[in-house]
């Protein structure tokens, strides 16, 4: 099993808000994101997150909206740099 983890990689909370700070990048990603934002975002292909996403590695930052999942900027954020991808 292939474990994503960055150790010793923690991103507060601020500095998660000042990256969204300029009008540019809040309007570009605001707080709810589609898939697509957010795979783009974090530039890997919207496969991998469906991936993720069905494998359980999203918990706690995306949520199921009728069809739709959107996905929590900041928290998605928290949870790939802070906590990696484990299962």
């Amino acid at each position: 099993m292939i474990r994503h983890k960055t150790d010793g990689l923690n991103v507060t909370a601020s500095e998660i808000a000042a990256a969204f700070s300029a009008p540019a990048w809040a309007s570009k990603y605001p707080p709810v994101l589609t898939l697509d934002q957010a795979a783009e975002l974090i530039q890997v292909p919207l496969q991998t997150l469906y991936s993720w996403r069905s494998r359980g590695l999203l918990n706690g930052c995306s949520r199921k909206v009728g069809k739709h999942v959107r996905v929590f900027r900041d928290r998605f954020l928290h949870h790939i740099f802070n906590k990696g991808l484990t299962p």
